[in-house]
């Protein structure tokens, strides 16, 4: 083994041996329920909210996906990011304290499904199994690009193969989730949010050195395409549209938005959202920057890249010292890792709680139900290696897809069973359904616009939050009001967001 693969293999096993330990330490902390397994307890302090609902939301996509699209497009990339930054503050402005609040009144609700059955006081448990349906098929997919990203990082920086590299990140992620739920996955995504930010600020600032400072690099980026200073080369008003589309996502992101219940209290949110926006914009621009960067490195060197989502990887290579490198490839295992593992929580917790409560075992003791979400995490982890099996898959791709899938069918029913009291239980399944429904015809049919995919044309998350939307209003008009009870609980969630 070379001096740099070992001083990478040393740094790369502290960070999986520190993510095991707070597994280990999150199981003897947390009370054996499930409200303990699957939501801290209520008990999050406002930078572990922050930091956890950053990290857990970025994955890989933000150090491999992004960098790798600003480098293959140029600055058209900025508006993905403009849109995450608007989508995510109005996450914490609208969703965040509402959440907070009226989980607690609909039955203390510990996840979303629970949320929206005890918020409209379902019985038939229509909108438990709706949203049940949709978390696992989405979540499955979006923890497979994870894995995707876990898999490019080992067959690139560490010469093992793709497979390998699944096995192993899963491996790990699975660990410390098993054993920590909850508290654990938020207190290893605090520590991942500071190494990310680490990663964010010092490899672009050291790219751009290398390379002459910023006026040089800009200078080498226009000899080699002045397209790529452009930020609207190539795009259309659609293209736009669907870039900033992307914010919409935040408000039904189920592994993003389970942390605002978790929070301590309402009153730490503005503080959360300081912390997480400031991390949040901070780490955008590094990633950005990282890929600007990447293009005139890779002219200057005259390398060959041939995936622009390993940019990150090459300078992480060619720029530092093993140590240093092998810390900088623990940043993007602790992006994969800080998403996985929020998504094998929410999917376990939606089996356990939505599947096998409501189906198998209604009278299920609290720990066989914390048994069951361990099996869970397994189960799902496992199906999710195999969907990522594929070396060529994009990360990029995989996450946009379902990312639109949880922003279509959950963004419009989240916030208008948060702010409109005249929801009914029936327009909530009806915008849940058309919205998951939209994206999925939008994105696997076979329909074109002047020779373009549907999903080439405009982002799948633009058409089902607007038909969602529509599908909320229009059948909670027609199907009649609430009941008085639901109106009642409406009303105290907004009294106690005054108090």
């Amino acid at each position: 083994m070379n001096g740099v693969s070992s001083g990478v293999l040393i740094s790369l096993g502290a960070y999986f041996l520190v993510m095991i330990g707070i597994g280990i330490y999150a199981y003897f902390k947390q009370a054996n329920d499930t409200e303990g397994y699957m939501l801290g307890g209520r008990s999050l302090g406002p930078a572990v909210t922050a930091l956890s609902a950053g990290a857990s939301d970025m994955s890989g996509w933000l150090l491999l996906g992004l960098p790798g699209y600003m480098y293959a497009d140029g600055v058209v990339s900025i508006w993905i990011a403009l849109g995450l930054t608007m989508g995510a503050f109005l996450n914490y402005i609208i969703v965040a304290p509402r959440l907070r609040v009226y989980t607690e009144i609909a039955d203390n609700a510990i996840t979303l499904p629970d949320y929206f059955a005890n918020r409209f006081e379902d019985k038939s448990h229509m909108l438990r199994v709706f949203s049940a349906v949709v978390i696992i098929l989405f979540f499955t997919v979006y923890t497979a690009a994870s894995l995707v990203g876990g898999g490019k990082l080992f067959e690139s920086s560490l010469n093992l193969p793709y497979s390998t590299g699944l096995w192993v990140t899963a491996g790990v992620v699975v660990a410390y989730t098993l054993f920590g739920g909850f508290l654990a996955v938020s207190m290893t995504d605090f520590v991942q949010g500071i190494i990310m930010l680490f990663a964010m600020v010092i490899v672009p600032i050291v790219a751009f050195t290398d390379l002459g400072g910023i006026s040089a690099t800009t200078e080498a980026v226009r000899n080699i395409d002045p397209n790529l200073l452009n930020i609207t080369s190539g795009m259309t008003i659609m293209g736009i549209i669907s870039l900033l589309a992307w914010g919409l996502g935040y408000f039904g992101q189920p592994h993003i938005i389970v942390r605002f219940m978790a929070i301590r209290s309402v009153k730490d949110i503005p503080t959360a959202r300081n912390i997480g926006m400031s991390w949040m914009i901070v780490s955008l621009i590094g990633a950005l920057m990282t890929g600007f960067a990447g293009r005139a490195y890779v002219q200057k060197t005259a390398m060959t890249l041939e995936d622009p989502e390993t940019i990150f990887l090459v300078f992480t290579q060619f720029l530092f010292t093993p140590l240093v490198s092998g810390f900088l490839l623990a940043a993007i295992l602790a992006a994969i890792m800080s998403t996985i593992s929020s998504q094998l929580l929410v999917v376990s917790s939606s089996l356990t709680k939505d599947v096998y409560k409501l189906f198998l075992d209604r009278d299920a003791p609290e720990a066989r139900q914390v048994l069951v979400g361990r099996i869970s995490v397994i189960l799902v982890a496992v199906v999710s290696i195999l969907l990522a099996s594929d070396p060529e898959s994009s990360v990029l791709s995989l996450v946009s897809n379902a990312w639109a899938g949880f922003g279509a069918a959950f963004g419009p029913l989240v916030i208008f069973s948060l702010t409109w009291r005249g929801m009914n239980r029936n327009g909530a399944a009806a915008g849940m359904v058309v919205g998951a429904l939209t994206v999925i015809l939008w994105i696997y049919g076979p329909f074109q616009v002047n020779g373009m995919a549907l999903n080439s044309w405009l982002y799948a998350i633009v058409p089902g939050f607007i038909l969602s939307t529509i599908a909320i209003f229009a059948v909670s008009i027609m199907t009649g009001g609430p009941k008085d009870s639901i109106k009642a609980k409406f009303k105290e969630m907004e009294m106690n967001l005054d108090k």
